[in-house]
C-alpha cells in the first residue's frame, strides 16, 4: 500500500533530514513511529502522501509512483489517504459538516444521502451528538478532535496517516479510535500511527507489526518492546 525506496527528501521543502528512506507497509499493516517532533510527523506524512518531493528514491501508494502521476491522477490517489494532524486545518467558510463529507462528495459518486448516513454514524462513534453543523471556531476542542477523527476514517480509505489523537487530549478517544482503526485494517487498510509516548499504543503492541523512529538521522527500525 505504501513504499518507500531510498526516498530521500528535499531539506529545504521538507525540513525532513535529507537521508535515504525505506519502508514497506502492507495491506492489513499497522507501524508505530515515535517521535518527538510532531511537526516533523506532519512532513513525513507528507512525503508519503506526495507532497514533498524527493532528490532521489521513490514513494509509491499502491504501487503508483507519486512523482509520475499528473496532478489529476495525484489528487484523486490522496482521495484514498485518510489523515490526522497535530494541527487540524479546518475552513471557516463552512460548517465543519461540509469538510466531514467533502472528500466523498469530491472523489466519489456516492449519494448525499448515503455519504450522511456514514458521517453521522461515525460521528456517535466518536461522541459527537450528531453530524457537527457549526463552523471549527464554535466548536470546543473536544469536539475538534472527534471530528478530526470523523474526517481521518470517512469513506474507507485504503491508508491512514494518524498524528496520535490520543495523547494529551482532553477526551478518552481510545476506544473509538482504536475500533476504527482494527475496522480499518481488517478490510485492509495499512496505516501509519505517529505517536510521542510508546505507552500510548502498548495495549495494542500484538498487534502492531513494525516500530520505528523518526529522528535527526531518518528513519530508523525499532525492536518491538
Amino acid at each position: 500500500m505504501l513504499e518507500l525506496t531510498s526516498a530521500t527528501p528535499f531539506f529545504e521543502d521538507s525540513d525532513l533530514p535529507p537521508v535515504p528512506v525505506n519502508l514497506r507497509l502492507m495491506p492489513g499493516e499497522c507501524m508505530v513511529i515515535e517521535t518527538r517532533d510532531m511537526t516533523r510527523a506532519t512532513m513525513f506524512a507528507d512525503l508519503c502522501s506526495g507532497l514533498v518531493p524527493v532528490s532521489s528514491g521513490t514513494v509509491r501508494m499502491a504501487g503508483l509512483d507519486w512523482a509520475s502521476l499528473d496532478s489529476r491522477r495525484s489528487n484523486a490517489l490522496r482521495g484514498r489517504i485518510g489523515r490526522i494532524t497535530r494541527r487540524a486545518s479546518w475552513t471557516s467558510l463552512f460548517g465543519v459538516h461540509v469538510e466531514l463529507m467533502l472528500r466523498e462528495l469530491h472523489h466519489t459518486t456516492r449519494s448525499i444521502e448515503d455519504i450522511t448516513s456514514e458521517t453521522l454514524r461515525i460521528s456517535e462513534r466518536f461522541g459527537l451528538p450528531g453530524i457537527p453543523v457549526d463552523t471549527a471556531r464554535q466548536l470546543s476542542y473536544s469536539d475538534l478532535a472527534r471530528a478530526e477523527c470523523v474526517r481521518a476514517f470517512m469513506g474507507s480509505p485504503d491508508l491512514l496517516l494518524l498524528a496520535d489523537p490520543l495523547e494529551g487530549g482532553t477526551v478518552d478517544l481510545s476506544t473509538p479510535f482504536l475500533e476504527s482503526l482494527t475496522e480499518a485494517r481488517d478490510r485492509g487498510a495499512a496505516a501509519l500511527w505517529f505517536v510521542r509516548d510508546a505507552s500510548v499504543w502498548q495495549a495494542c503492541r500484538d498487534t502492531i507489526n513494525a516500530q520505528w523512529r523518526l529522528a535527526d538521522d531518518g528513519l530508523i527500525t525499532v525492536r518491538m518492546r
